[in-house]
């Protein structure tokens, strides 16, 4: 697994000299410029988007207790500090601490680390519907009722749209269909993809009794709806941060002027660039890529599309960093041991399973 990190890092770290090189004569950016951008945004709406991302965390953590609710009742708030404490070691670490939030949560409440990489999974499968749910609702809506003009490449991104909401209620269906028989579901998809590798089956297998086992933890049409509701609010408050973050840059008139359709596909583009978080590096490369797509949708100068996207990383990213080491600290908490911790953990389980 480093292993693979390492040359992932170094490939990125290659393209990366290989762009500012390129860029390097043909763009002309005026560092000058960069700084009065940033000493002219409206600080007032960048502390609004920071009050957003922390109130998101707040969401997170009550959402992940509600899918506990049917093992180990715990209090809303109570696994705000497993939360602030895995995006921590996250932003710092690279996406190879994702299983420390899992991890900490299993340690802080005593239930098996695979029953809460069961819920981490349903996590994430509910924040690709309710960001895909969301992003759709307000494309189409702007198609549809907008003026013209509203949106750039209106027809390529009303196809977005559409797709987006088919694909949300795909899964949604999805999601049902495991939910009431996860088994039947498993089978049918080892069958298929065993068809072309047996591996590649079981694998696939594996992962529906894994969406499985993190639907159990939702038994009524009222849990669902609670987690439902839990994970739209708490992507509606990060969408209020990118926008608050964007107008903020009021001497730029593109982004000053960023509407929420506009700030729709931005914060989609935003998402896709964070999947390959590395540590540190990835934050360079993050704004050099919603830089560019500031420029190239919306028009924007690369001074202000550049100190834009990095506000943006500093608010919805590396904010939570001062608290989670904070928190860390008081609670004891390495990150660097903890992440180890949890990927060892992690390899074991998955060695375990098969034996099983």
């Amino acid at each position: 697994m480093k292993k693979n990190q390492l040359i992932l890092g170094l490939v990125v770290l290659a393209a990366l000299v290989a762009l500012v090189i390129w860029g390097r004569h043909r763009i002309h950016f005026d560092f000058g410029v960069f700084r009065a951008q940033l000493a002219l945004a409206d600080w007032r709406r960048i502390g609004v988007a920071f009050g957003c991302i922390y109130l998101a965390y707040a969401f997170r953590a009550a959402r992940w207790a509600q899918l506990l609710k049917h093992n180990r009742k715990v209090a809303p708030l109570s696994l705000l500090g497993t939360q602030v404490i895995g995006f921590t070691a996250i932003a710092l670490l690279g996406r190879v601490a994702d299983p420390v939030r899992p991890y900490l949560v299993a340690r802080k409440t005593g239930l098996s680390l695979s029953s809460q990489i069961a819920v981490y999974i349903v996590e994430r499968l509910f924040d690709a519907g309710s960001m895909a749910l969301i992003f759709s609702s307000v494309i189409l809506f702007t198609a549809w009722f907008g003026v013209p003009g509203a949106l750039p490449h209106a027809e390529i991104v009303k196809k977005a749209g559409y797709w987006g909401m088919v694909f949300t209620v795909l899964g949604a269906l999805f999601l049902v269909a495991v939910r009431l028989a996860g088994g039947a579901v498993a089978s049918f998809f080892e069958r298929t993809f065993g068809l072309v590798s047996k591996r590649l089956g079981h694998a696939v297998g594996e992962k529906v009794h894994s969406f499985h086992a993190g639907l159990d933890t939702m038994r009524t049409f009222s849990d669902f709806g609670v987690v439902a509701a839990l994970s739209l609010s708490m992507w509606g408050v990060i969408t209020l941060a990118y926008l608050e973050t964007t107008q903020a840059f009021v001497a730029s008139p593109q982004l000053k002027s960023m509407t929420l359709a506009k700030c729709m596909l931005l914060l989609a583009f935003s998402g896709g660039a964070s999947v390959f978080q590395l540590p540190v590096l990835g934050w360079f490369t993050q704004i050099g890529l919603v830089a560019a797509a500031m420029s190239s949708f919306y028009g924007a100068a690369p001074e202000a599309s550049t100190a834009c996207s990095a506000t943006l990383l500093v608010v919805t990213f590396l904010g939570i960093v001062p608290v989670g080491l904070i928190w860390a600290h008081f609670q004891n908490v390495s990150l660097r041991k903890v992440t180890v911790e949890s990927e060892h953990a992690g390899e074991k389980l998955a060695q375990d399973e098969p034996a099983g």
